[in-house]
């Protein structure tokens, strides 16, 4: 997902192992992710997409200076999704603390580790393993006894 704010702002989706920076963008007043090497266009993720920075990632919430989380991986996710006209794309750490992606300093890197399945491919997992059988132990030969 791109916040409301990037809606002016040309984006495209995520893929895996995609080299993403936090950026602030032309036309915006808020900041993302975009390509590191094409930092125009902003990169939407989807809940559940896992990130692995270069360094613990920072961000600003009521200080001058950036803090710290102290850590490298974050999962992306919406907070306060029914409340319009605000900014809801988030990253949460393993400790659960969650943190605007806006609130992100500018000029972090990242890489995209894994994109979540959607429901309609899970589904489809689901209903495949469900209707395989069982390997047998035991393998027989054609015109053999057993």
């Amino acid at each position: 997902m791109c916040d409301y704010s990037l809606h002016a702002v040309e984006s495209r989706p995520a893929q895996i192992a995609d080299k993403l920076i936090s950026t602030s963008f032309r036309r915006s007043s808020t900041n993302g992710f975009a390509a590191q090497d094409h930092r125009e266009v902003a990169v939407c993720l989807l809940p559940g997409t896992e990130l692995a920075f270069d360094e613990d990632v920072k961000f600003y919430h009521r200080w001058i200076w950036a803090k710290s989380t102290g850590f490298r991986v974050a999962r992306f996710c919406c907070v306060d999704a029914h409340v319009p006209n605000q900014h809801h794309d988030a990253l949460e750490f393993p400790d659960g603390r969650k943190v605007l992606v806006t609130l992100l300093a500018s000029g972090q890197r990242a890489t995209v580790l894994q994109l979540p399945v959607n429901r309609e491919s899970a589904d489809r997992l689901r209903a495949r393993e469900h209707h395989q059988e069982p390997a047998s132990s035991e393998t027989s030969v054609p015109g053999s006894l057993g």
